[in-house]
């Protein structure tokens, strides 16, 4: 069968930096998902993308779609047939359904009903006479944000200008608003001009000759060389932030590094607000000394070549100055400000419509910290630093630089704090309460820090659940998913002896108190638990834990959150060993026959008949003992072996004991020791969830 290479390309005014990677990607899933569905083979596929194009080249596209031939089953021999041979109306409407006359039609056996059938051939379709349907492709593609324009219905992220799709030399043809398909391209917007194909294989080559490089691996490779270079020509240090790099990517079609300079007396505010204001404004690449020491320069990329460079840097460095003397009038006008009158002013700011000021907040965040100071038993030197960062933790969100630049909050409450002379430990917490902020982010260094951030993070996670904030879907506006993440990884971090169910209880009753639940209590508990044990699921699986024992120790009490990671961790462990099979099996035998109890009753040891029961019963009281003191001492270890050593007397029970006995009364009780005994159980794991090939 004949191949043709295809290319693909929509042309589109300038995509904002954000929207660029994700839109290739889901272009190229949905050509991918299409070829499949359509049965066209390929060699190979490959994405590309700039600020002005999406495009997709697929190397070697088969010229048609294979023939399928096959067997259609129809309806039953005594459906299809009159008693006289005749073929009935179902059958000559099957047969005409498959294309093929009723003389056609035969009959093959299935499990004893014979059936009649037919064979069925389907002639492949020319891919020329498919590929207009990658209209719907792109018209179906989503993106943040949409926008319309002229008299068009059509939804995208940018108005289309152009339309390339060529298959081997010849125009697919189709069209969308009034854009129609052609083999012509455009070059760089100041440095290119209009590029035309004669054959996909061109693509690549034609449009870096017109100074667009269309492979963004490429461009992104292209930026890190140049910043190498230039740091080891200049002696610099130039870090590069992979969020900044990627945005920088998407943004030019044909990059040029270049640097410029910065007056030294701004080297006087703080190195995050430079480093800030130069990446979130600017795009910009700070330049540091090897000691990590920043230094007056900084680098960008240009959209083009290196004509005219040196207007190119004096115009940025023009620009930067404006933006760095905001900055420092910002710090020299926050300085001003007391704290106590920081403080006064956030009963001023709404946090939430239903749930008071951001001052409101702060109280509340005080009132949690101090609780769990307590449950930790922290002293009183250390409750004197959670009371006092817990009140002042957000008092620089009334500063104008937080104002200008809302992710340096924290850090310039740390900086704010320390010219106002608090001390070293509560200063550090002021920023360390805002940590984990992002996934892969570290739990704060300092208890104090870590205190208060549990106690800011359960406080907005119940308050949004107490008014119906609930995350749904992708959709989680106030990012409770990752404040819950970060509880639970400060848990882990520094093996806290926090329950979950106490945290839920210290929140919900502050809520309680201001009158902020605005739904059934109970209810909101209950969702609380299904979104940490979520969450819980995460860690488990990033740490590499199999779905059936995730499924297994979740299914437990999730309360103690280190005890949750150890047991997944301990029976990962297990799970190879042919043992762990064995007991397993005993295990659930007490856990599966449990669940014909439909009211738990109470063990009556004079109902006993034989010995087996006894000495169950004995090991199950011992049992219980050991397992519930083991696990509230985060003895997992200890628990589980007393788990592992009921195999054997499980075992002999079942040997000799028909539990579903025809005596009424014993057969309740010998449920209900299985009952009593799988709870026991269950408080480790439910091992019946543990899947065995």
């Amino acid at each position: 069968m004949s191949k043709h290479d295809f290319l693909l390309e929509i042309g589109v005014e300038e995509l904002p930096a954000r929207f660029v990677t994700d839109s290739m990607n889901q272009l190229e899933s949905k050509v991918r998902d299409w070829l499949e569905v359509q049965r066209l083979t390929y060699d190979d596929i490959r994405s590309f993308s700039t600020p002005r194009r999406l495009a997709i080249s697929i190397k070697g596209l088969s010229e048609k779609q294979p023939d399928v031939r096959d067997e259609a089953k129809g309806p039953a021999k005594k459906i299809a047939q009159d008693e006289d041979g005749n073929w009935t109306k179902a059958a000559q409407g099957f047969a005409k359904g498959q294309g093929v006359e009723p003389s056609d039609l035969f009959f093959k056996e299935i499990k004893g009903v014979e059936y009649v059938f037919a064979n069925t051939f389907t002639a492949g379709k020319e891919t020329k006479a498919l590929l207009p349907q990658l209209e719907d492709i792109i018209t179906s593609l989503h993106f943040p944000k949409n926008m319309r324009w002229n008299e068009y219905d059509l939804r995208f992220a940018r108005p289309i200008q152009w339309l390339v799709a060529l298959y081997g030399q010849d125009v697919i043809p189709f069209k969308i608003t009034d854009v129609h398909t052609g083999n012509k391209s455009y070059g760089h917007r100041f440095l290119g001009d209009v590029v035309e194909f004669n054959e996909p294989a061109e693509y690549v080559k034609k449009l870096k000759e017109q100074f667009v490089i269309v492979d963004p691996v490429e461009r992104k490779q292209t930026i890190k060389q140049q910043l190498k270079v230039m740091a080891d020509k200049m002696s610099w240090v130039i870090p590069i932030d992979e969020d900044l790099l990627e945005e920088v990517t998407n943004l030019v079609e044909y990059p040029t590094a270049l640097y410029g300079s910065f007056d030294q007396e701004f080297l006087e505010i703080p190195q995050e607000v430079l480093i800030t204001s130069m990446r979130e404004h600017q795009r910009y690449f700070p330049v540091q000394k090897e000691d990590g020491t920043l230094l007056p320069h900084f680098v960008t990329v240009r959209n083009g070549n290196d004509e005219h460079i040196d207007n190119v840097s004096r115009g940025n460095e023009k620009v930067l100055r404006a933006r760095l003397s905001d900055a420092d009038f910002f710090f020299a006008e926050d300085q001003k400000l007391e704290i106590k009158s920081a403080l006064s002013q956030l009963e001023n700011i709404v946090y939430h419509e239903e749930l008071g000021s951001i001052g409101d907040k702060v109280r509340r965040i005080r009132e949690t910290a101090l609780t769990l100071g307590s449950v930790l038993n922290i002293d009183d030197q250390m409750k004197k630093e959670v009371e006092r960062v817990a009140e002042i933790c957000k008092f620089d969100l009334v500063t104008q630089m937080v104002y200008e630049f809302p992710e340096l909050q924290g850090r310039m409450g740390e900086v704010y704090a320390q010219l106002k002379g608090e001390p070293d430990t509560v200063t550090i917490a002021i920023k360390e309460h805002y940590m984990p902020r992002f996934a892969g982010d570290t739990s704060p260094s300092t208890l104090t820090g870590t205190i208060v951030s549990i106690a800011d993070k359960i406080d907005t996670i119940v308050t949004c659940f107490a008014i119906g904030l609930i995350p749904t879907g992708s959709q989680d506006p106030y990012a409770l998913r990752r404040q819950a993440a970060g509880i639970v990884q400060m848990i882990v971090d520094h093996k806290l002896e926090i329950r979950l169910e106490g945290l839920f209880e210290t929140s919900l009753n502050l809520a309680e108190k201001r009158q902020l639940l605005k739904r059934d209590r109970v209810e909101i508990e209950k969702e609380l638990y299904e979104f940490f044990t979520l969450r819980l699921k995460n860690v488990l699986q990033e740490k590499g834990v199999r779905y059936d024992v995730v499924d297994a120790v979740l299914a437990s009490s999730i309360s103690h959150v280190p005890t949750v990671i150890q047991k997944a961790e301990l029976l990962m462990e297990q799970v190879e060993e042919p043992a762990f099979k064995k007991v397993v099996e005993a295990l659930s035998r007490v856990t599966n026959i449990s669940k014909k109890v439909e009211q738990k009753e109470k063990i009556n040891s004079a109902l006993f008949e034989k010995d087996e029961e006894k000495h169950l019963y004995q090991t199950y009281e011992e049992l219980e003992k050991t397992v519930k003191l083991s696990l509230e001492n985060s003895k997992v270890t200890q628990a589980y072996q007393a788990l592992v050593n009921m195999e054997p007397t499980i075992n002999a029970y079942f040997d000799q004991i028909m539990v579903m006995a025809d005596d009424e009364k014993v057969k309740k009780n010998r449920l209900a020791q299985m009952k009593a005994l799988a709870d026991v159980i269950h408080s480790f794991a439910h091992f019946q969830s543990i899947v065995f090939s």
